[in-house]
């Protein structure tokens, strides 16, 4: 499957942004969807994730409460609302996909090219 990202922008500190992930195909019921960011010199990290059937998702205590992924499977679409943005927020988001049930895989089978967010303060 192939994914692409889009939406990424420049803010302002406390702004908000909506990125998509168009998948070029159908991934209910095959795929736990991703989204992960990877800002210069540092680790990537997965900032939410969707089970295969949109039932439960994922976030990581530095996004919790700002961040909230969603997915329109008729439209083969995965969402990343992203409010509150601070300066650390700063990075290229992608959006990934694995055929494992897992929130953190130790690989993804598929991601695409990301998409830039910067936030100024």
């Amino acid at each position: 499957v192939q994914l692409q990202a889009s939406g990424g922008g420049m803010v302002q500190a406390g702004e908000s942004l909506r990125l998509s992930c168009l998948a070029s195909r159908s991934t209910f019921g095959i795929y736990t969807m991703y989204w992960f960011r990877q800002a210069p010199g540092k680790e990537r990290e997965i900032v939410a994730a969707i089970s295969r059937t949109g039932g439960g998702t994922y976030y990581p205590d530095s996004v919790k409460g700002r961040f909230t992924i969603s997915a329109n499977y008729d439209k083969n679409t995965v969402y990343l609302q992203l409010n509150s943005l601070k300066p650390e927020d700063t990075a290229v988001y992608h959006c990934a996909a694995s055929n494992k049930n897992t929130y953190s895989p130790r690989e993804f089978d598929y991601w695409g090219q990301g998409t830039q967010v910067t936030v100024s303060s």
